[in-house]
């Protein structure tokens, strides 16, 4: 099938590259594979094109600096290590795009950042005036001070969310395989790439497995993962290999090449990808059948009588998900309710709500302007 991109109109570009592209298994920074990236965005940009580069490398980049055998176990091991290596990394990206002539920006990113609507509103306005200034802002996530709670869990996921953030028209991701394979080309001497992709189902991630390498948080999985956001977002998304010259233009050329991951015509606004996909989840309601046929079939609102349980522990307006009767999430929302109030309205009518509560509060769990259907 044909490839649909045109670069006389992809006019913002975000590109992911990874740890195992950057660096060597020493730890240290592959200078050769980062130049050529540097150039062909370099040359992206004097074609008037805004380009956003999400770059890992930080705890390999420190790994290498300091001489390290293996990546750190603790915590405060890797912050330590990804604060020497977040400083090389910039650094040597800083050097070789002014020889272009061209400035960069650096941020760091945690979860956070994107989990508070106001802060999220906020990152997006500063994308885009780094953009309009013809800045290249170079995007990690912030490993010095990133917690379990905070953090993204890989720059798959990150580089999805930025995409979305800025209403990207394309995400990159350059690894060190040609592509998305129906098994792992290492393992499986039979397996075959796939070239085009317009519906995640469950053979292709079983298709992806799991990361075997030491220095990289992710792997396939997290880039299919990245691909539903931004697939859903209407943004289409390339996974390819770094290390094949001049390998974006070729991408931007519509050559075939890597995995081409087409995004849906109908796909979800700027606040509801907010909600399904920024947003960290605190908890499950479970909903009867006559609730799901109301919210899928009917697009209604969440409302008490439908719920049979409940899971976590959380307050009101923060994201949860939404699963039927057999187990199977159907949607996220923004709930009205918090846990514990939630936990004795449940199963009854909105008009009963005043007399439990002793207040009058909404008359929808969640409200279907705050909810997203899976």
């Amino acid at each position: 099938m044909n490839r649909p991109l045109s670069i006389d109109s992809i006019q913002k570009i975000v590109i992911k590259v990874g740890t195992r592209l950057i660096t060597y298994e020493t730890g240290k920074l592959n200078l050769n594979i980062i130049e050529k990236i540097v150039r062909e965005i370099a040359d992206l940009k004097n074609q008037g094109k805004d380009i956003v580069l999400v770059s890992s490398g930080a705890v390999g980049g420190g790994i290498g600096r300091l001489g390290l055998k293996r990546k750190p176990v603790s915590i405060q091991e890797k912050q330590a290590v990804a604060a020497i290596g977040q400083g090389l990394l910039i650094h040597f990206y800083e050097k070789l795009f002014s020889e272009y002539g061209h400035i960069v920006a650096q941020i760091l990113m945690t979860r956070e950042d994107l989990d508070n609507r106001k802060r999220y509103i906020n990152s997006r306005n500063t994308f885009l005036h780094l953009l309009k200034f013809g800045a290249i802002p170079i995007v990690n996530e912030n490993d010095t001070i990133s917690t379990e709670e905070i953090e993204f869990g890989d720059n798959d996921k990150l580089s999805a969310l930025v995409a979305t953030l800025i209403d990207a028209d394309l995400l990159i991701i350059l690894t060190d395989i040609d592509a998305l394979y129906t098994a792992n080309p290492r393992l499986d001497p039979n397996a075959s790439s796939i070239s085009f992709v317009e519906v995640i189902d469950e053979n292709i991630k079983k298709a992806a497995g799991n990361t075997e390498e030491e220095m990289a948080k992710g792997g396939m999985i997290t880039k299919l993962e990245a691909a539903e956001i931004v697939m859903a977002s209407g943004i289409d998304m390339v996974i390819a290999n770094g290390n094949h010259n001049n390998i974006i233009k070729r991408i931007l050329s519509g050559e075939e090449t890597g995995t081409y991951f087409c995004s849906k015509q109908s796909h979800l606004r700027s606040r509801k990808r907010w909600i399904a996909f920024a947003q960290k989840i605190k908890g499950s309601i479970y909903v009867d059948r006559g609730a799901e046929k109301a919210l899928k079939g009917e697009g209604k609102s969440l409302l008490p009588i439908g719920i049979t349980k409940i899971e976590g522990l959380f307050s009101k307006g923060e994201t949860v998900s939404i699963y039927n009767a057999r187990g199977k999430e159907i949607a996220r929302g923004l709930v009205n309710y918090s846990a514990e109030e939630l936990n004795l309205i449940i199963g009854y009518k909105s008009a009963d709500i005043k007399n439990i509560l002793g207040y009058q509060g909404e008359k929808e769990v969640i409200h279907r302007d705050n909810l997203v259907l899976c």
